[in-house]
């Protein structure tokens, strides 16, 4: 890694600090509109982490190299924890009773749309801080899919190759068409926010409530104003919505602005978006059935109730409506298992996500067919697409990368004390960006504030590990990434 690529990096992560700086100034007029006197808090923030990226943005201004996979590696990991450590500011300033490792976690767990917290006594939080912590979310809901369309698919790393956006295929140069493609994802993205809002305010929340939970929605972050989530608002009304605006935000977005933008209906037959809907409708029925047939709740209540958890869980959003883990042992093991699964490629959402799905599946029946004919040459599928080597190799890295970390991350929580299900599924929902977890400690009714600082630092790299694909930052720890 050579100076200038080092400069470079720290030129583009101090501009991001000063957009970020200048996001501050929103939950400070939001204070004083309130008469809150974190006000304060949030306009000192943004001037001092504006003024010291300004500063260094000047100092490392320079002629910019060519855009590489070492720069690509270092700038992705880089961006992610300048906006980590400056998010946590704020929240170390203005909640006064949080650790620094509190407010980094709190931070972290936002800008990676995991949604877990440490935070109690949300209904009489100051709006400000609420707010804040929307607006990470929010707006790491846009790095997250600019991430998985333009960067990792470049890398090599991650992610499905960047989406055909005319005849041509554009897998190989992600970075063609970017600025036209950047505008429509950024009008999508803030046209679904309104809308979801819009629809909030009508199914009854009040314009704060509803304008913070479409921020979180769409990012698909679950972040409440509530620490009953939306368990405090009693709507089913509400909960259809959020179950709707949830699942349509898992969906791949360059899919998503193919069809609003060009109405290219056949871009809907991906298939990861038909798996994903197949499995969210599959555990939605299984579920409603089961809690209805327990006689907990009439179907209809039942089929409300499981439509929104399910779509939560699979989304990784994490709202929740109620304490889902009282609905019995089928229920407990089918979020466990739905933690796992994620929503599609390109999306708001984490998880291991469907199109690997899809690709093990078909290297596992492909290699099941290999053993009966072993000279036969077969290919490995995705729809109508064959799956290369390398887009193979990645998925199969990924997915013992993940596995391991889950492993060795639940050993390393049982260490510091935690329970068998308190400690798996911690360290589950920090990779898959989920939130909440299973069990008295952790789960819906409970969140992450008796944790201490040294299992919060530990979930805090788990988070960002799950939400930059693992091998996005385990490539940059290694000493051969530093050579040359």
């Amino acid at each position: 890694m050579n100076a200038t690529l080092l400069r470079s990096a720290f030129y583009i992560a101090a501009i991001c600090g000063i957009y970020l700086a200048a996001a501050m100034f929103v939950p400070a007029m939001v204070d004083l509109y309130y008469a809150n006197a974190d006000w304060q808090v949030f306009a000192l923030c943004g001037f001092m982490v504006g003024g010291t990226s300004a500063v260094t943005a000047v100092a490392m201004r320079g002629n910019p190299p060519p855009f590489s996979r070492r720069l690509g590696f270092f700038l992705v990991n880089l961006l992610w924890m300048t906006f980590a450590l400056i998010g946590a500011i704020p929240i170390y300033l203005a909640s006064g009773e949080l650790t620094f490792a509190q407010s980094l976690f709190e931070s972290v767990s936002a800008i990676t749309t995991t949604g877990s917290t440490v935070l109690t006594g949300l209904d009489d939080a100051a709006p400000g801080l609420l707010l804040w912590r929307s607006l990470l979310q929010w707006m790491g809901g846009i790095g997250i899919v600019a991430l998985g369309l333009f960067i990792l698919p470049f890398l090599r790393i991650g992610g499905m190759a960047f989406f055909k956006m005319e005849s041509s295929d554009t897998g190989d140069k992600p970075f063609a068409r970017m600025a036209s493609f950047t505008r429509a994802f950024l009008a999508i993205y803030l046209g679904i926010t309104l809308l979801c809002a819009i629809c909030y305010g009508f199914a009854g929340m009040s314009q704060f409530d509803a304008f913070n939970h479409a921020l979180t929605t769409v990012a698909t972050g679950g972040f409440s104003t509530h620490d009953a989530s939306f368990g405090y608002f009693d709507s089913p009304a509400l909960l259809w919505i959020s179950a709707f605006f949830m699942t349509v935000c898992s969906l791949p977005f360059s899919i998503l602005i193919l069809f609003v933008v060009r109405g290219r209906l056949d871009s809907l037959r991906d298939p990861q978006i038909m798996l994903f809907l197949t499995y969210l409708l599959v555990a939605v029925f299984l579920l409603s059935l089961y809690i209805s047939l327990n006689d907990q709740m009439d179907f209809v209540t039942a089929l409300t109730q499981s439509a929104f958890n399910v779509s939560s869980i699979l989304s990784t959003t994490g709202y929740a409506s109620t304490d889902y883990s009282q609905w019995g042992a089928f229920a407990v093991v089918l979020v466990f298992f739905l933690t796992f699964m994620g929503g599609c490629s390109g999306s708001t959402a984490g998880g291991i996500k469907s199109y690997r799905f899809l690709i093990l599946f078909n290297m596992l029946r492909t290699g099941m067919k290999k053993l009966i004919y072993p000279n036969a040459v077969y290919s490995i599928r995705y729809g109508r697409l064959s799956v290369d080597s390398e887009t193979q190799r990645a998925v199969s890295m990924f997915f013992t990368a993940f596995i391991l970390l889950w492993a060795f991350g639940s050993l390393a929580m049982s260490l510091l004390g935690y329970d068998l299900i308190t400690s798996t599924t911690a360290v589950l929902t920090a990779l898959s960006n989920v939130g909440p977890g299973l069990g008295d400690i952790i789960g819906p009714a409970g969140n992450f504030s008796t944790f201490a600082d040294p299992e919060l630092c530990l979930l805090a790299i788990l988070m960002l590990l799950g939400r930059l694909e693992i091998l996005t930052v385990v490539v940059v720890l290694m000493p051969m990434y530093w050579r040359g």
